[in-house]
């Protein structure tokens, strides 16, 4: 699995709240209403220990957890924990919202911030002032971020293995690496990508992948080759094995790399290295023949499974490795702004009565949460909120007339306006 659509969302940060200091001997103690702790965010970072999306199958929906509330005594509320969602090495993250790439984790380690938590609100302890030493109000915690990701794996591997179903790819990375993938003789025994780490001569290494066997029609989505030529696109470049006991090799030769130019123009210019595989089971009067087919082209005769010839090409496969470097990437990532973009000041308001209006929207709702419609002061601190967001503009020009009740979030207030009574 190379493809995986999940739902992220960040934690929303914790309310800050009103309390007061009370104590004995402590004469107007003042404020002491704590914060909120900030909401947990998602990061996504890449692990060389996966292989697959496989994981995405059963799991498409992570939520990091909300921050605490404040208390009283300036107790702030605690943060939420970081949410990390582990995906492998090669992993293009797209926002399915806009279609941007947003990140290309190619390295071990390497993270990206795709939803920041919400920041926690203030307790009434900040807003205490010369001119107002007893703020009778506080801030709501930021919400959180939701968005709609897509993963898409594309294998980091220095060198691609191509070549028509049964060529012996398989078996040639079983031979070179400790990799295990199935081997059969059947068409199609691969049916996922398998990575190899050959070790070099000088102990460092580097890593084949072995592609699914591509048929006539692949960069049309026949066979396997359509969902998997995406993982060639990051190799240095190509080693093409053909099977050298088919009636034509040089047909099948040509018929993958005309699929390759068909997918894509970079592919087809990857330099390739040619092994005729399984000389095991050609004659020598076969063997002329296909040198014949292949005139002018630098080739490579090996078997796979006795491992005659494997010597020589690994050694030309190192120093290609060597000097080829990897290709740059045909895609851009763009800047994430809406991963840190935990602004909500949209709002509406419709009349839904003759004398009664709704007000909606994400932050003067949270406003209204930590209102006690009781208290004078939080109220005359909500309306300068809405008519500095511009909210009462609008109500007034659906027409309000004071006595007309507005309903925010959980509150029902009554609309007044000394102008408009005089």
């Amino acid at each position: 699995m190379d493809k995986a659509k999940i739902k992220i969302s960040s934690g929303k940060g914790g309310n800050g709240v009103v309390a007061w200091r009370r104590e004995k001997f402590v004469d107007k103690g003042g404020p002491a209403g704590g914060d909120g702790g900030n909401g947990g965010s998602v990061y996504i970072i890449a692990d060389e220990g996966l292989s697959t999306l496989m994981d995405f199958n059963y799991k498409t929906v992570f939520k990091a957890d909300n921050g605490e509330n404040g208390f009283k005594k300036s107790m702030h509320g605690k943060s939420a924990k970081d949410l990390y969602i582990k995906v492998p090495t090669g992993t293009i993250i797209k926002d399915l919202k806009t279609g941007n790439i947003i990140a290309d984790l190619t390295e071990h380690g390497q993270k990206a911030l795709v939803a920041k938590g919400g920041r926690g609100g203030r307790g009434n302890i900040h807003f205490c002032t010369p001119q107002n030493r007893a703020p009778q109000y506080c801030e709501p915690g930021e919400p959180g971020i939701e968005r709609n990701l897509q993963l898409e794996l594309k294998l980091i591997a220095d060198v691609g293995l191509l070549g028509m179903p049964n060529a012996g790819k398989s078996t040639f990375i079983s031979r070179v690496s400790s990799a295990k993938p199935k081997i059969a003789d059947y068409p199609f025994t691969t049916i996922i990508p398998n990575l190899g780490v050959v070790r070099k001569r000088n102990g460092d290494g580097y890593v084949i992948a072995d592609i699914p066997g591509l048929i006539e029609g692949a960069s049309e989505g026949v066979g396997l080759g359509h969902d998997f030529l995406r993982h060639v696109e990051r190799c240095r470049f190509l080693l093409h094995i053909v099977d050298g006991t088919t009636e034509n090799p040089r047909k099948n030769f040509d018929i993958i790399n005309s699929e390759l130019e068909k997918y894509s123009q970079k592919l087809s210019n990857l330099h390739q290295i040619i092994a005729i595989n399984k000389i095991d089971a050609i004659l020598d009067e076969e063997l002329e023949k296909i040198k014949e087919q292949f005139k002018g082209l630098d080739l490579f005769f090996i078997s796979a499974v006795t491992g005659q010839g494997l010597e020589k090409l690994k050694n030309e496969i190192e120093n290609k490795v060597d000097t080829i470097p990897k290709p740059e990437a045909d895609y851009i990532v763009e800047e994430d702004l809406d991963a840190t973009n935990n602004d909500d000041n949209y709002w509406e308001v419709r009349k839904i009565a003759k004398d009664a209006y709704i007000v909606e929207g994400g932050k003067i709702i949270r406003i209204s949460q930590v209102i006690n419609s009781r208290n004078t002061e939080q109220v005359i601190r909500l309306q300068n909120t809405m008519k500095a967001m511009g909210i009462m503009d609008e109500l007034k020009h659906l027409g309000v007339q004071n006595g007309d009740t507005v309903i925010v979030g959980k509150l029902e207030l009554e609309y007044w306006d000394e102008e408009m009574y005089k």
